[in-house]
């Protein structure tokens, strides 16, 4: 399955190359005068890549095409979910699970909606770079994974084995997972999703060993084949309560949360979130654009949307009345 991310890369990297000044969209995917008035959308942009390039290409298309005014506001998950209920935020575009904010948001205090899903497929886990499943071929199963404990030390992780996590707001049950399993490990947070794409890309390059969280989708991977830890498998309810966690992390349908007010009033943007999905592998190339090719992200939405203008045609279209 490996084989069409790469392909899916190297298509966009020409592209990028092969795209100046002069470069002519599709008409499909120049600006139209809007047909419904479209007043604001407030979105919330949680602090991962992937996120950011849902939230680019969402405000690209509802200022561009639909004329609507966009304020993206950078807050972790819990603080998205209280804007949510406050009316400052009308929309989250990747919710990772919180089936305890749905419940208190959405089922009691019913000030936020489900809106459909994202599209894309959330796994959540513990990787290794690919050079240590070459070396040492069990390592990829937890229940070896204390003999290889003293490779992970750092002076971070007080003479255990390191598990390196990324920013501290993130979903995660890994100093639960790490005394429930009995492992011989700390865990120790680099404090941004950049810091790990940092320490994977230099653990593969200088052949170091790590062990850490990570996710998809995440642009890194049509770079790495980072390898999953193989955690004791997840069954419903083996994370019920956090403390006892003691299993691997739930596959995530992602979806997207609105607020009922937004939704309930109406509009093409309320419309346009209501019909965005993508799959993994298009958040990853314009994640891609913004992380490693430097783009801001609008330009990195443009150029996927000119590059793409069949697939948000559909979008805009259910959007307009």
């Amino acid at each position: 399955m490996q084989a069409p991310r790469i392909v899916l890369a190297m298509t966009f990297v020409v592209t990028i190359a092969g795209c100046g000044s002069g470069s002519t969209a599709s008409p499909r995917s120049s600006p139209a005068a809007p047909t419904e008035p479209c007043d604001s959308l407030t979105i919330a942009v949680n602090p991962w890549v992937g996120y950011e390039a849902n939230a680019a290409v969402i405000a690209h298309l509802a200022e561009t095409r639909l004329g609507c005014k966009v304020t993206k506001k950078e807050v972790d998950e819990q603080t998205a979910w209280q804007g949510l209920d406050s009316g400052e935020i009308d929309v989250i575009l990747e919710n990772w699970g919180h089936e305890d904010l749905k419940q208190k948001y959405v089922e009691e205090k019913r000030t936020a909606v489900r809106v459909g899903p994202s599209g894309n497929k959330g796994v959540i886990g513990w990787y290794v770079p690919p050079w240590m499943k070459k070396e040492f071929p069990d390592i990829t199963n937890w229940q070896n994974l204390n003999k290889y404990a003293d490779k992970f030390k750092t002076p971070q992780s007080d003479g255990k084995g390191q598990v390196l996590d990324g920013d501290p707001s993130y979903v995660t049950n890994d100093e639960a997972l790490v005394k429930n399993l009995g492992l011989d490990y700390k865990v120790v947070y680099a404090g941004s999703e950049q810091a790990l794409i940092k320490a994977f890309r230099q653990a593969e390059e200088k052949k170091t060993p790590l062990i850490g969280y990570f996710f998809e989708p995440q642009w890194l991977h049509l770079d790495i084949e980072l390898v999953k830890i193989d955690l004791p498998g997840y069954t419903a309810g083996c994370d019920a309560d956090p403390a006892e966690v003691a299993c691997d992390y739930p596959r995530y349908e992602l979806d997207k949360i609105a607020s009922r007010k937004f939704v309930e009033k109406g509009g093409p943007a309320a419309r346009l979130v209501q019909n965005f999905q993508w799959s993994n592998d298009e958040q990853d190339t314009v994640a891609s654009f913004i992380a490693k090719y430097k783009m801001s992200p609008d330009e990195a939405a443009k150029r996927w949307v000119e590059a793409n203008p069949d697939r948000v045609e559909d979008w805009l279209t259910k959007a307009k009345p």
